[in-house]
């Protein structure tokens, strides 16, 4: 083990396994456990970051009783950031981490064995992936609803079989922020630093602030990948499958339709996108309405679904909203 350590602190780090944290002393353990098993990492340098977003419970102190007992040859940092917002604890983290590659992992996200050496290899061999996400399956507390798999991207689930394909972000088919892996040279010189997209924080509602980071990067030329290689597992409790919380995050990930698609969008391209938003989404309600009419107030997944159309069918007043008051 010294002999290994030695080694990579000769080497510079390749790879960062960021984690941004809030009040997370009781699932950090889990998947540090799992970032100090990892295999197939002995060829590269790597190092683990985790990132306090303002914590008011004891994660600093389980970091540091891990850092006190880390005998292994990556290193594992502490940062706090005290500005609430994930999107501000993931710049943070671009801004700490010394490797090319920095992989995102929430914290409640178990990675496989080989989730790290994974990242890595996938970055190699595509030099133009800006970004890439992998397999995330969900863990449940609970048994989830009869046709979940319809909505389970709402929760960061994400599989699109065993081979390696681009995204397409013109289409707002993109991988979701939960393990997922940014070039940070692509970030440096594409994502700005006043984000459009915050999150659900304070009077916001709005999700999409993986989307956009991700928009920012392919308009700037890089591509966007899905590598099956890259196993993780989201751990989810059984109030995430609430009929209030899903119906909540469905509707909030609807409301970021229409800012996301004018975020690479030229000023004259952008009423045809509002009018597309509209009548599309118009359609989408009309017809999930006269199709599901007899189940939407007793099948969640279908009550789900039409909370995301009449969200995205609002959205186009809610970026003009947003758009108006930055003025």
């Amino acid at each position: 083990m010294n002999l290994i350590k030695k080694k990579m602190e000769n080497m510079s780090v390749e790879l960062t396994v960021a984690i941004p944290t809030y009040n997370g002393q009781s699932r950090l353990p889990k998947v540090l456990d799992k970032l100090r098993s990892q295999t197939g990492t002995e060829y590269f340098a790597w190092e683990i970051l985790i990132i306090d977003n303002n914590s008011n419970d004891n994660t600093a102190k389980v970091v540091q009783e891990y850092q006190n007992s880390w005998k292994h040859p990556y290193p594992l940092k502490y940062f706090f950031e005290p500005q609430q917002g994930l999107v501000w604890a993931r710049k943070r983290a671009i801004k700490e981490a010394n490797g090319k590659f920095v992989a995102f992992l929430d914290d409640d996200n178990l990675p496989d064995n080989n989730w790290v050496s994974a990242a890595y290899s996938f970055g190699e061999k595509h030099p133009k992936a800006g970004v890439y996400g992998g397999q995330i399956h969900g863990n449940f507390e609970v048994q989830p609803p009869e046709n979940f798999e319809r909505i389970e991207s709402f929760l960061a689930i994400k599989k699109c079989g065993s081979e390696p394909i681009l995204y397409e972000p013109q289409n707002l088919r993109l991988p979701p922020g939960a393990a997922l892996v940014i070039c940070k040279q692509a970030w440096c010189e594409s994502v700005p630093d006043t984000p459009i997209l915050k999150g659900k924080m304070g009077k916001s509602l709005s999700q999409g602030e993986d989307y956009e980071i991700s928009l920012h990067i392919y308009k700037a030329g890089w591509e966007i990948w899905y590598n099956p290689a890259m196993h993780t597992y989201h751990q989810i409790p059984h109030w995430r499958l609430e009929r209030n919380y899903l119906l909540s995050i469905a509707y909030s990930c609807g409301l970021a339709t229409c800012q996301l698609r004018t975020i690479n969008a030229e000023n004259w391209q952008k009423p045809m996108i509002v009018a597309r938003t509209l009548l599309g989404n118009l359609r989408r309600v009309i017809l999930h309405f006269i199709k599901y009419r007899g189940q939407l107030k007793t099948d969640l997944v279908c009550e789900c679904e039409m909370a995301f159309f009449i969200g995205s069918l609002i959205s186009p007043f809610y970026w003009l909203k947003t758009t108006l008051l930055k003025l």
